[in-house]
């Protein structure tokens, strides 16, 4: 699945990188699991953590397979936007909010 490989070669994709499939980039020489992250990814972009858990694989593994999709032009990647200063979020009713939603899923 990774080629052997134990690291991506040179992408920094962590959890949260958002990965969108390429509408029109073909899947054809694919491997089985680079054309279920395209497939998962056509409806909507997904980060990293999500897609690692849809198809059950180890965020370690799964970056290696994105760095190969992302050199073939298959899916782009965009990272979180940084806040100024990247302080952490204080505002309870947000974080609770945020708590809230995931425990509904």
């Amino acid at each position: 699945m990774t080629g052997g490989r134990s690291a991506p070669s040179r992408r920094h994709v962590d959890l949260i990188t958002l990965v969108m499939s390429r509408r029109d980039a073909a899947t054809t020489g694919l491997t089985p699991e680079e054309r279920r992250v395209v497939d998962l990814c056509l409806r909507g972009a997904l980060s990293v953590a999500e897609i690692s858990s849809h198809l059950g694989l180890p965020p370690s593994v799964l970056r290696i397979v994105l760095d190969d999709l992302l050199d073939s032009g298959h899916v782009t990647s965009r990272t979180r936007i940084p806040s100024t200063g990247d302080r952490p979020i204080r505002n309870r009713e947000l974080l609770e909010a945020v708590l809230s939603g995931l425990r509904a899923l």
